[in-house]
């Protein structure tokens, strides 16, 4: 007998995931696509497996508003091994150099300075980064030499939070594109030693923070109303964005793609970005020019 087939839903909304440790981001998306039989979902950062926290995860229409939440602020706490690299530059690679070297906390307080503001890093060769269109993790894995160009990232702040000679715990406030794992086998190579990540947590993405979160646990052991009451907005998704608010008929206009005159005394006669909303609803993502809103991403009705 074949198995009935779930129907799937269109169900919109954000979910901030506390990711467990040992899971991947595309497997959190997979479980929870699922427990909300959802037609549409995704994920807005990747986290590594060995890494728990903040995993935001896109449920129909919030996928269209990934790129906001992608491109937002992030912060982690860290704890950094000294005296082993590895590989991959966390616990989950073979040991590939030791050092009996182990800094001082001044001396750790004073290298600092060095990984804050616009820096230069290698992101890890064991990375989701595209080298000639394959995946630098699975080039290394397959035993290729991996050569991944360097980029600037922005450090906004990356304070220490406890030291001994074998383990130091960190918390590092950056934006996209920062690979923590090059940023401690840095620290340890500036400090004359070697290291590697020991464990990795996110605590905030955009605007979504632990207290948002939360677990694959709780939302199998509720309903499904009560599941579906615990999800977020589509608009959460760009608390940032100012907004522009529009009427019934003009939500209508707008969501075929057309633009509208905003009208009254504070309508906006120009903006590079802004979300028109309809009675606390999002109905798309666009600009204004010349006192009119023009939709560059529609969201549908959920």
């Amino acid at each position: 007998m074949t198995q009935k087939r779930r129907n799937k839903r269109n169900i919109s909304g954000w979910i901030v995931l506390d990711k467990p440790f040992d899971v991947t981001s595309t497997q959190a998306v997979g479980k929870l696509k699922f427990l909300f039989e959802a037609k549409k979902a995704g994920h807005a950062g990747t986290l590594d497996p060995l890494a728990t926290g903040i995993l935001p995860i896109a449920l129909g229409e919030a996928t269209k508003t990934v790129p906001y939440i992608q491109d937002g602020e992030k912060i982690y706490r860290f704890d950094l091994v000294w005296g082993s690299a590895t590989e991959t530059d966390d616990a989950e690679g073979a040991v590939i150099e030791t050092s009996d070297r182990r800094p001082t906390e001044d001396e750790l307080r004073n290298a600092l300075p060095q990984f804050t503001g616009v820096i230069t890093q290698i992101p890890p060769a064991y990375s989701a980064i595209k080298i000639k269109g394959e995946r630098a993790y699975d080039l290394a894995r397959a035993g290729e030499k991996v050569e991944v160009p360097p980029r600037e990232v922005e450090i906004e702040a990356f304070e220490l939070i406890s030291h001994s000679p074998e383990r130091s715990s960190f918390e590092v406030t950056c934006q996209k594109g920062t690979y923590v794992r090059a940023l401690a086998r840095d620290l340890a190579r500036v400090l004359g030693t070697c290291g590697h990540v020991g464990a990795l947590r996110r605590t905030r993405v955009g605007p979504f923070a632990e207290e948002d979160a939360v677990t694959v646990d709780a939302l199998e052991a509720v309903s499904r109303d009560d599941r579906d009451a615990m999800l977020l907005p589509v608009s959460a998704g760009i608390a940032d964005l100012p907004e522009v608010n529009v009427d019934t008929r003009q939500s209508a206009t707008i969501r075929l793609g057309n633009p509208v005159l905003l009208t009254g005394a504070n309508a906006p006669i120009a903006m590079d970005e802004a979300a028109a909303i309809c009675a606390g609803e999002l109905v798309a993502i666009g600009y204004v020019e010349k006192g009119q809103f023009k939709p560059s991403r529609v969201i549908l009705p959920g």
